[in-house]
């Protein structure tokens, strides 16, 4: 996929989570890990958001591997040390297939 296309999928994100009654904290954090595409705080919780896009959802979601997940873990661990974050926190995945949105809580459970 195209960066343009990532940066579409990643600004319906942004307006789906506000839309939904998320602030967003932050965008693209990057570590030596990996990348947070969105850093979003609701009802004190933390949420680390990886943002997919695709053809169809199951294409999309099959692109969030444990090696992904495993990245986006320790880009979690480093952004709550570097800001000496001590909240609740989740991984959340937002998949979004053309102008559908799909928001999964929770994804290393």
């Amino acid at each position: 996929m195209s960066r343009a296309k990532g940066n579409v999928a990643e600004e319906l994100a942004v307006k789906y989570l506000y839309d939904n009654g998320y602030e967003i904290i932050e965008r693209n954090f990057y570590s030596r890990f990996g990348e947070i595409d969105i850093i979003a705080f609701k009802d004190e919780t933390l949420h680390f958001v990886e943002v997919k896009s695709g053809e169809d959802y199951e294409k999309a979601i099959q692109n969030i591997t444990p090696t992904k997940l495993l990245r986006l873990i320790k880009t979690g661990d480093v952004y709550m040390k570097k800001n000496g974050t001590n909240i609740d926190y989740e991984y959340d995945a937002l998949v979004v297939v053309e102008d559908q949105v799909w928001f999964i809580e929770n994804i290393t459970l």
